[in-house]
């Protein structure tokens, strides 16, 4: 009976020998795994502050290109405002050109009306000259024969 025993407790021995085995793998095991959660929890905390940093930076970069954006639409509505401004001028200009214009054409037709007068006065002038001309030498003549 002793021998049972004995062999019971061998076998138990054993068993928790093996046991003992399985429990220092596991709790190896456990290390390991615990380990490799705690690089993964600080790799995922880093990328979290990572992501967190590239979020803010993205932020910041969106709100000034909106500043820039608010400052381009503004330069862009006071630059259509000048060229709306320029091309009402430029259509009072053309309209003042087309009267200018218009008055330069009459004045040239007043000029070549005039330079035509002018033309037939001195015809008649001329003519005038030629026949005070002949009524002097006939008057001298009168007055010789006088």
């Amino acid at each position: 009976r002793l021998t049972g025993q004995q062999q019971e407790i061998n076998s138990l021995m054993q068993r928790k020998s093996a046991v003992d085995e399985e429990n220092a793998r596991l709790k190896n095991e456990f290390g390991n795994l615990n380990r490799k959660f705690k690089d993964k929890s600080q790799e995922l905390k880093d990328t979290e502050e990572c992501a967190q940093k590239k979020e803010e930076q993205n932020r910041l970069v969106i709100k000034n290109l909106e500043e820039e954006n608010k400052g381009l639409n503004i330069c862009c509505a006071d630059l259509l405002s000048d060229v709306e401004k320029l091309r009402k001028q430029e259509a009072q200009w053309k309209k003042e050109k087309s009267g200018n214009d218009t008055r330069i054409k009459n004045l040239e037709t007043d000029l070549a009306e005039t330079r035509e007068q002018i033309k037939s006065l001195h015809s008649i002038c001329s003519n005038l000259s030629s026949q005070l001309d002949v009524k002097q030498k006939e008057l001298f003549q009168k007055d010789c024969d006088v």
